[in-house]
């Protein structure tokens, strides 16, 4: 049995069951948790904010990126045509 370290709520979890570093959920107000030592089990809140950024900053590239360079120009697709033969 362990608690949660948010809500004081008590998880059921087997210390045979889980690896230290593991993620589960507080079944009670759904914070992440890693486990952080398994005999006995305990829970600290996941430092989930860095998989956030990583996020951010690759929807951010996404929109950086020109669809105009992408668009075929007239000239491209008569040339594409000879390769139909």
């Amino acid at each position: 049995m362990a608690t949660c370290p948010e809500c004081d709520a008590e998880i059921e979890v087997d210390e045979f069951d889980v690896d230290k570093g593991d993620l589960i959920s507080c079944p009670d107000c759904g914070t992440n948790l890693e486990v952080t030592g398994t005999s006995p089990v305990e829970l600290e809140a996941a430092d989930d904010d860095d998989d956030d950024d990583e996020e951010e900053e690759d929807e951010e590239a996404d929109d950086d990126f020109d669809d105009e360079d992408t668009d075929v120009d007239e000239d491209d697709e008569s040339d594409g045509e000879d390769w139909e033969e």
